[in-house]
């Protein structure tokens, strides 16, 4: 088989999915740990599929579908079972990254019916609008995004498997940072502000896999290793718990890779969990229907796992492919019982100044306290976002109304902002030129009294 042919068969089977993480209130209901229960699927059957989690709602987006590429969106509603149509991608697409920061949703390059792109479109789904940001540096597919410390972290993918770019939400910019040290990138998730890949090995000249857990520290910018997975997966997904309302664990589903040439064991499904505190893992419930290219949600330390396909050829390499709209959740190890690292409380941040009131000077000082130790912070004026370290001043402020937020991340990856602050600049005001005029007439007055008197004493 020709080298083109291999890699077109190793993108049916590699798939990525984005992870989003909610964090609710604790749930009274029963569910049993490890085990699996079949919900609503979706209104439209597809693969390769990205979903991400907003406020509690799951929202499946794009994917493959058997009449092509589609932009197709729904809301999924765990607490209802129930499925919704939204808005669509504009850019119907598959293969793309997800990522979610200040409850928008960020999808980021993947492959249109006219190939790879590096399109960034975000989606609002508190008013249901699509907007269109800045691109992604270098176009690519299958990379993962994870959010880490107020930034969306694009690592891995197809054909730069090394590349780590960074998309900063607030500016609307990109910056490149340590590359991945090997090759890698299907599965991924954030544990404690680290970004863990994990699998997925890839290599264009051997088209080799194998198994492989490569950490990132966004704060350092330094990569390491951790303990591989048992086995390797082909369409990888993975998702982590928080400890809200099950032990902080990160759990990779997929398909073992067969031993056939670039063939899997479609009779082989495999749930497995990784502790990043003790470096370990051990292997759940398999998923209940043989399938793969699906995505991954979690909400409430519970997953969902939506979509996908399976793919079979006869000796003449002739597909025949099955896509599904299944929907089906995972309660994992130790539900009910809450991690006790877990830390779920935002930063309390109170502005001490600028107050709500005018200031008659262009340069304003900002003066803010926080209740606990912060990874990063930064102020938004009017709209613009800069990064800080501490109090600051802001100047050269223009005559007119103006608004001020600080907002921080803890170590524990938690946002917390501070109430908006409204003030106004205002020209100086000018020194009374009747009152002057007065003084000014009122001392020559005196002055001239004062030596006609010395002048008369004089003569005498």
């Amino acid at each position: 088989m020709s080298k083109s042919a291999a890699l077109l068969l190793v993108l049916v089977f590699l798939t990525a999915s984005c992870i989003s993480i909610t964090k609710p209130a604790f749930s009274s209901e029963e569910m049993e740990e490890n085990s699996w229960t079949s919900k609503a699927p979706m209104h439209v059957a597809r693969s390769n599929l990205r979903v991400a989690v907003v406020n509690g709602k799951i929202y499946a987006i794009g994917g493959g579908t058997e009449n092509g590429v589609v932009g197709t969106n729904e809301e999924y509603d765990p607490a209802t079972d129930t499925w919704a149509l939204k808005t669509p991608m504009p850019t119907p697409r598959e293969y793309f990254a997800t990522a979610v920061y200040q409850n928008k949703i960020y999808c980021i390059g993947g492959s249109t019916s006219g190939g790879v792109t590096g399109i960034n479109e975000v989606y609002d789904p508190e008013t249901d609008t699509w907007k269109n940001k800045t691109v992604m540096p270098t176009a690519r597919i299958l990379g993962p995004a994870n959010v880490a410390c107020g930034k969306i972290y694009l690592i891995g993918g197809l054909p730069n498997g090394t590349l780590n770019e960074v998309y900063d939400p607030a500016t609307d910019t990109w910056t490149t940072k340590a590359p991945m040290p090997i090759e890698a990138g299907w599965a991924s998730a954030v544990f404690d502000n680290k970004i863990y890949i994990i699998g997925g090995f890839f290599n264009e000249q051997t088209i080799n896999f194998t198994t492989i857990t490569q950490i990132y520290e966004p704060e350092t910018d330094k990569w390491g290793l951790g303990k591989p997975p048992t086995t390797f997966l082909v369409s990888e997904s993975a998702g982590a718990t928080t400890g809200v309302m099950a032990p902080k664990r990160i759990y990779v589903f997929g398909l073992p890779y067969g031993d056939s040439a670039l063939m899997p064991d479609d009779s082989l499904y495999t749930n497995q969990v990784y502790n990043p505190v003790k470096d370990s893992w051990l292997v759940g419930a398999p998923i209940p229907t043989s399938r793969y290219g699906f995505g991954v949600a979690v909400v409430n330390d519970v997953f969902y796992v939506i979509g996908g396909l399976t793919e079979t050829f006869d000796m003449f390499w002739n597909s025949n492919t099955t896509w599904y709209a299944t929907n089906e959740q995972y309660t994992p190890f130790g539900y009910g019982t809450p991690d006790p690292s877990y830390d779920g409380t935002a930063p309390e941040i109170t502005v001490v100044s600028p107050e709500n009131k005018t200031y008659y000077t262009a340069n304003v000082t900002l003066d803010f306290t926080v209740n606990e130790p912060v990874f990063s912070a930064h102020y938004t004026l009017d709209g613009e976002t800069v990064e800080i370290s501490g109090n600051t001043t802001l100047a050269g402020l223009a005559v007119g109304a103006h608004n001020v937020t600080v907002s921080a991340f803890d170590v524990a990856g938690n946002m917390g902002a501070s109430e908006t602050v409204y003030f106004t600049i205002a020209e100086p005001e000018p020194f009374p030129t009747v009152l002057a005029a007065t003084a000014a007439g009122a001392s020559v007055a005196i002055i001239a009294a004062v030596l006609l008197l010395y002048f008369r004493r004089r003569k005498r």
